[in-house]
């Protein structure tokens, strides 16, 4: 399955963070990455210039290096977080 790039996902990317008790923030700022993480508040700060794919693109790269218990999230989220680790681990081993 190959995600979409658009508002939705983007929302369903989201919300597995806010499941897991993450907020996550657009802000202005001098991100090198793009992004920072505000482990010990469970905050995550991307830079609100990206756009619609950057932002979902970075999402899905940041998911590995959050706290999520895929146990907690509701069966639609649960099945999309799995999803991505499948596919960001495939892109691991193919490299």
């Amino acid at each position: 399955m190959a995600i979409r790039l658009n508002a939705s996902s983007l929302d369903k990317i989201e919300k597995i963070a806010e499941e897991s008790g993450y907020i996550i923030r657009y802000e202005r700022g001098s991100f090198q990455s793009g992004y920072c993480i505000l482990e010990a508040k469970k905050v995550v700060v991307l830079n609100k210039f990206l756009p619609l794919e950057g932002r979902i693109n970075t999402l899905i790269d940041l998911l590995p290096t959050l706290s999520i218990n895929p146990e907690a999230l509701t069966p639609g989220s649960r099945k999309l977080y799995e999803e991505l680790m499948g596919k960001l681990a495939d892109q691991a081993n193919e490299e």
